[in-house]
């Protein structure tokens, strides 16, 4: 059972801050301010994953709701009364994890690229989508905060997330505009900003 383990609860924060810092810090220290809130994510995530599950104890004490103690405070089995739901949310949530844990590898192994090469980054996973990290960080956080361990937190935190990088994501955008000019605004014509597209137009060298 996960509740009471704190000690496992501070491994995971550790490591996943490290990849959190290790693939979407920014370079410039006035938009740490939006890694700060993914941080607050993390701790109150896995805090309440595998310390205190304080989501269902919110929902039985101010809702009146009789929620049987299964799972370690897992919130799919107190809903629907069985261990499988919990098996079939963690599938389906690490899952769209490991997608956008590959999205955000990618992403950042081009981006490392064409840096040094002083080039726009158009290529590979960034003919489908135009910030496959900001991408796979929302599905990281939608797969594991609300498909497999859904939290008052992690349900809360979700758009605040997708909104701070999407305001982080325009910015560079006109960066890059300023930098590349009308080569960049074809690209944005022909890509999408955070949904992939697979089709044939989103292949087009631009």
């Amino acid at each position: 059972m996960h509740v009471g383990t704190w000690g496992l609860a501070v491994i995971v924060i550790v490591i996943v801050s490290w990849l959190l810092y290790r693939y979407l810090a920014p370079d410039d220290w006035k938009e740490w301010t939006r890694v700060g809130v993914v941080q607050a994510f993390i701790i109150a995530f896995y805090a309440e994953m595998y310390g205190f599950p304080l989501t269902i104890y919110f929902l039985a004490r101010f809702f009146g709701l009789d929620f049987a103690w299964n799972e370690g405070g897992n919130l799919w089995v107190q809903l629907f009364g069985s261990p499988v739901a919990h098996i079939v949310a963690m599938v389906l949530g690490y899952t769209i994890v490991f997608a956008g844990a590959t999205l955000v590898a990618e992403g950042w192994r081009t981006i490392h690229r064409v840096r040094r090469e002083d080039r726009l980054a158009i290529e590979g996973v960034y003919t489908k989508v135009r910030h496959p990290q900001y991408t796979g960080l929302f599905m990281i956080i939608f797969g594991e905060g609300i498909v497999h361990w859904p939290t008052i937190v992690s349900v809360a935190a979700l758009p605040i997330i997708v909104v701070a990088y999407t305001l982080l994501a325009r910015k560079e955008e006109r960066q890059m505009l300023q930098k590349f000019g009308d080569k960049y605004r074809e690209y944005q014509r022909r890509v999408p900003m955070f949904i992939p597209r697979f089709d044939s137009v989103a292949k087009q060298e631009v």
